[in-house]
This record gives structure tokens, C-alpha cells and sequence, in this order.
């Protein structure tokens, strides 16, 4: 789908500086012959993935210029305005943006690189999949989930974020008080959301093992039994969202969508915060 973002002016997703140099960026950059830095920062996942989960993790703080340096994810970053205002706002936190559609992904990543912003990586890979296989445990400080696609139809529900797989992972990856800020408007996604939420936030969750069909992973081909065995009992604590100091009166994340469909709308929108529990 072309979405003609831009104006009509190409957008350059600058590699290496802003976005992450991967397998796929190195091809494009060959077939236009546009010259890239020599590190691959994102290589293909290795052939034992199956046999050994933690094969293609990478430490995405190496990706920053200042690797030790807090850092806070963004999954779905749309046209990048909460992206762009957080990393103005937050200069000594690093942020990594995942947009999985690719004219937006182009679009937020060469606003930042006009913005010269130097606390920003952008990557366009699938999000639930880089936190499975890639993360490395305890990496984020906190993880931002905003306005994700609600995949209204029943058959396309598998497809939506959060799923108990996804907060398994999210659980992982968080470091300890660490926080998953998620904020939707859409009912019947909010509905979904709070049903899963449920499980990872009751006293007796430990004891739960999920039949986490919407857990299907396509690279190893089966249906996966999602187990809170050895997680604490509740695993996150849900919590009341906060806006950020930066935003404006009226919204809650600053978004164009939020702008577009919850506050002209006069609709105020769902938001919670689930955060990690040791």
C-alpha cells in the first residue's frame, strides 16, 4: 500500500545512524548503490534456532552511542510523533522503535534523522518475533504499546499484540519495576487486553499454564503451552498511566491518532500500565 508519506520527497531511514543495519537494509542499499557502514547489526537468525531459543539474541544497547545509557522500547511507532517528542523530551534515554509497516517505518526514522536526534535506533521487523528471539533478558526499562491495529475480526485476533506469549516475553525482557505502558481506543481490543492482563496479574498465576493457541510460532510449527511457572505470583502489578510531561492537555500519549480519532472524537481513550514484579 503506497502511502505517499513525505510530500513527495524521498525518506531516508539513514542506516546505521537511525535505522538498524540489517540483512534486508544491506540488499537495498546494494541494488540502489548506496554505500552502508561494514557492521551488520541485526545478521539472520542462526539454523539452531529451534534446538537453542537464546541462539540469535543481540544487545541492542551496542546499537547506541551510549550503550549504557537506559532503554525504553516503542512497538508500532505509526508516523513517529510520540517517538519524536519522548526522545526530545528524554535526552539520557536510549529508545528503540519497531514499525512493522514499512512507508511509516521510513517516514518516523527520516523525521528523526532530520530532527538530529542521536538516543533513537528504528527497526522494521516483526515485534513480538525480535522479542522472542532476539532480546536478551532485562533489557528495557519500559516497553510502549500505543494504538496498536485492534485486527477486529475474530479470525485476525491471533494477530494482535498482545497475546500471553507476547507478555511472557514482555515479562522477560523488562527489567525488575520496569513497565509495559499500553494504550488503546478501541473497545473490543480493551476487552481482550484486560482478559489476558487478568492472568499476569492474579495471586495465583504462577500456577497457570496458558493454552496459548494464539502462541502459534510459524518457524518451529507448533502450537506452544505458555507457562508462568517460576514467575512471581502476580507476575506485574496493573497500574494507572501517567502521561508524559511533554503532552498536551487533553490527550494522553500525543499521537496524530490520538489527535484524529480519540480527541476530536471527545473520546477519551483506555491506558494502563502493567509493571514488572520480581
Amino acid at each position: 500500500m503506497a502511502l505517499e508519506l513525505g510530500n513527495g520527497k524521498p525518506l531516508d531511514d539513514a542506516p546505521g545512524v537511525i535505522g538498524v543495519i540489517t540483512t534486508t537494509s544491506q540488499r537495498l542499499a546494494a541494488t540502489r548503490g548506496r554505500e552502508l557502514p561494514a557492521l551488520l547489526e541485526y545478521p539472520s537468525l542462526p539454523d539452531d534456532i529451534a534446538s537453542n531459543p537464546r541462539a540469535g539474541f543481540v544487545d541492542p544497547r551496542a546499537w547506541f552511542l551510549r550503550p549504557d545509557a537506559p532503554l525504553e522500547l516503542e512497538i508500532g511507532c505509526g508516523k513517529g510523533t510520540f517517538i519524536l517528542e519522548q526522545t526530545g523530551a528524554e535526552p539520557s534515554t536510549n529508545y528503540l522503535g519497531i514499525e512493522w509497516q514499512r512507508e511509516f517505518y521510513l517516514y518516523t526514522s527520516d523525521r528523526l534523522r532530520r530532527a538530529q536526534r542521536t538516543n533513537v535506533r528504528m527497526m522494521h521487523v516483526d515485534a513480538s518475533d525480535f522479542l522472542r528471539w532476539r532480546c536478551p533478558d532485562a533489557m528495557f526499562r519500559v516497553i510502549h504499546l500505543y494504538f496498536s491495529d485492534p485486527w477486529p475480526k475474530a479470525k485476525h485476533h491471533k494477530n494482535r499484540v498482545v497475546q500471553h506469549r507476547f507478555l511472557r516475553e514482555a515479562w522477560r525482557v523488562l527489567r525488575v519495576g520496569g513497565e509495559l505502558r499500553i494504550v488503546t481506543d478501541h473497545d473490543d481490543l480493551w476487552r481482550w487486553n484486560r482478559d489476558h492482563f487478568a492472568f499476569w496479574t492474579a495471586s495465583n498465576a504462577a500456577q497457570v499454564t496458558l493454552d496459548a493457541t494464539d502462541a502459534y510460532d510459524h518457524r518451529i510449527h507448533e502450537h506452544a503451552k505458555v507457562s508462568l511457572q517460576g514467575l512471581p505470583s502476580p507476575s506485574f502489578d496493573l497500574l494507572t498511566f501517567a502521561p508524559p510531561v511533554w503532552v498536551g492537555e487533553g490527550c494522553v500519549v500525543g499521537t496524530n491518532y490520538e489527535k484524529k480519532k480519540c480527541v476530536a472524537a471527545s473520546k477519551e481513550p483506555y491506558a494502563c500500565v502493567l509493571r514488572k514484579r520480581a
